[in-house]
């Protein structure tokens, strides 16, 4: 029977995907990561539409590490839903 209570590791409140343009990059990568670091969330991902890019990061004993950078039309499997394919060619194309 289920609890209806996700692992930590797949809450969504713990994991935050942000979408970064030229504007709030600055705010994206600066003060939301150290806010995000500072309330413990797991995970954050940086999709820019710009350069076609999602950075994956988790944090680790404080720190951001940069996991993974996916590019163009990738196919992602990106912490902590890697267990779901994305197809970055379909969310450029939107």
């Amino acid at each position: 029977m289920s609890t209806g209570v996700l692992p930590h590791n797949l809450d969504p409140v713990r994991n935050a995907p942000e979408v970064i343009s030229p504007r709030t990059e600055g705010v994206d990568r600066g003060k939301k990561m150290r806010i995000y670091r500072r309330e413990g969330v797991g995970h954050v991902w940086l999709l820019s539409p710009l350069l076609r890019t999602l950075e994956v990061y988790r944090l680790e004993g404080g720190r951001w590490v940069l996991l993974e950078t996916y590019e163009e039309d990738a196919k992602a499997r990106a912490e902590p839903f890697d267990t779901v394919e994305l197809d970055l060619a379909a969310i450029w194309t939107r």
